[in-house]
């Protein structure tokens, strides 16, 4: 396997979450859960709450309640620890989490078993960073949330296509993504040296509990809506691009939605697999 430098901030995250003795301490001890925030009030439930939240409102935002969710299958790219996790196994009657990471699908099973229904999770490792261990056509609807922004833009393509590739046709997939801005010019150089400093014994694990470094050195690329759509438009049936109303993200043959509800950095990819 080639070198994956961009990589190492999520490994070093994953360890750190090792080390805790429960979900609970990883929240209280790690600021990146908790918008910078730690401290011994913290707790895994009230971290879970806002993945129900935002769950909650993105179902309903994109239509993804008209089906009979307990009768399908979600696959979730990037999980981390379970945040929305637990929603889903509320939601769909057959959730698969995937992580690069095997601490984080521990903690993830672990938060699913307290807050979720753990008997409709299983997990997979998406050891290489780019592919889905899972068989075509094996889910209804394949779910990423601010986890393609920090991959290697060839992973993330990739996995863009393993999501279409495991979706029944029919299904859906519902992908986020970070757009360009003006202070890209600065951040993107800068994850590049945040991720060496990384790469430092010791000094990894250290900067892996600090939300703002472990932020910096995940931004590991910006894609355009037509990079993502283009090599995949003739498997889709529609596409939908789902931005804040104050962005001005656009694709070549796409619906465009706003909703205030996302993050005027991020879209959203929205589309039916033919």
């Amino acid at each position: 396997m080639r070198r994956r430098p961009q990589l190492i901030p999520w490994r070093s995250a994953g360890l750190l979450s090792e080390r805790q003795a429960s979900g609970d301490d990883v929240v209280r001890t790690t600021g990146w859960v908790f918008n910078n925030e730690r401290g011994p009030d913290l707790t895994l439930e009230e971290f879970v709450a806002t993945g129900d939240a935002e769950v909650g409102s993105y179902l309903t935002i994109f239509g993804l309640r008209e089906r009979d969710l307990d009768q399908q299958t979600l696959v979730e790219i990037g999980c981390g620890i379970g945040r929305m996790t637990c929603a889903f196994t509320r939601e769909f009657g057959r959730v698969v989490a995937c992580d690069l990471d095997a601490g984080f699908l521990e903690r993830c099973h672990e938060t699913v078993g307290r807050f979720g229904k753990v008997d409709r999770l299983s997990t997979t490792h998406v050891a290489d960073g780019q592919t889905l261990d899972l068989a075509p056509n094996s889910a209804d609807v394949a779910f990423s949330y601010i986890t393609f922004q920090h991959c290697d833009p060839d992973d993330a393509l990739e996995l863009t296509s393993e999501a279409v590739r495991v979706t029944k046709p029919g299904g859906r997939v519902v992908l986020n993504y970070r757009s360009r801005g003006v202070g890209d010019a600065v951040l993107l150089p800068l994850s590049k040296v945040m991720r060496g400093l990384f790469r430092i014994p010791k000094l990894g694990t250290w900067l892996a509990r600090h939300r703002m470094a472990a932020r910096i050195g995940w931004q590991a690329n910006r894609l355009n809506p037509d990079e993502i759509i283009g090599p995949l438009s003739a498997l889709f049936s529609r596409v939908e691009i789902w931005r804040n109303p104050k962005g001005n993200v656009e694709g070549r043959g796409a619906v465009i939605e706003t909703f205030d509800g996302i993050n005027r950095h991020h879209y959203w990819i929205v589309a039916t697999v033919r």
